[in-house]
């Protein structure tokens, strides 16, 4: 059944995320009149539409117009409007290199080699989002390498990724942390990640991608 614009703001406000292959999300995707009148609804109530091509799900999130309304307490001016604490936000952002980074390199690099292959037989080649290429991080991993620096493992095992968990930013399955629908979307990519791959957390990923690639060795 079609929906209209209204109706599919009410069910991303309701819902916090829907997955791109959804057929009211995919109209958006391809029909710039609907999509125009979806931001236009959304706007109205203070919140912005998260689409990345390369996320399997689209969200909402605030508009730029309405974040001092939700984000300046008058006193200070909130890290996050979803109750998460400094070590657990501080966690996210860690969470966010080193699952969608290397997700998002490997993305490209599939991208570039489609888009190769279609100009060898002369057809657009177009990459779609791939789970496939998305991959976990251990969570023994995790804790040994930031339970000091965020507040203990008991505290990042039992708090934090649960709280995690819950708000749809992370799956655990198996003692292995994967990417939520929401973790590639909470962070502007453009923004974020030069200033990680540029700074401290940057040569912490290229540990981590060296020593993944000597445990498949």
């Amino acid at each position: 059944m079609l929906q209209t614009s209204e109706q599919l703001a009410a069910r991303l406000i309701a819902h916090r995320y829907l997955p791109r292959s959804d057929e009211a999300i995919r109209r958006v995707l391809f029909d710039l009149d609907f999509r125009v009148s979806l931001e236009n609804n959304l706007k109205t109530c203070g919140l912005r539409l998260l689409d990345n091509p390369y996320a399997s799900h689209v969200a909402v999130g605030l508009h730029q117009d309405a974040e001092r309304a939700v984000m300046d307490d008058g006193q200070q001016w909130l890290s996050n409007n979803i109750g998460l604490p400094k070590d657990t936000l501080a966690l996210t952002v860690v969470l966010w290199a080193l699952i969608i980074l290397p997700k998002r390199e490997r993305q490209l690099g599939r991208e570039a080699a489609l888009e190769a292959q279609g100009e060898l037989f002369g057809t657009l080649v177009k990459a779609e989002p791939s789970e496939e290429l998305s991959r976990g991080i251990p969570e023994n991993v995790l804790l040994e390498d930031f339970g000091k620096l965020l507040g203990g493992k008991g505290r990042i095992s039992n708090f934090a990724l649960p709280q995690l968990s819950r708000l749809g930013l992370i799956e655990r399955r198996n003692k292995i942390i994967y990417e939520g629908p929401l973790l590639d979307l909470v962070f502007d990519y453009a923004e974020m990640a030069p200033r990680i791959i540029q700074g401290a957390l940057g040569d912490l990923i290229r540990q981590q991608a060296q020593a993944a690639g000597e445990r498949n060795t």
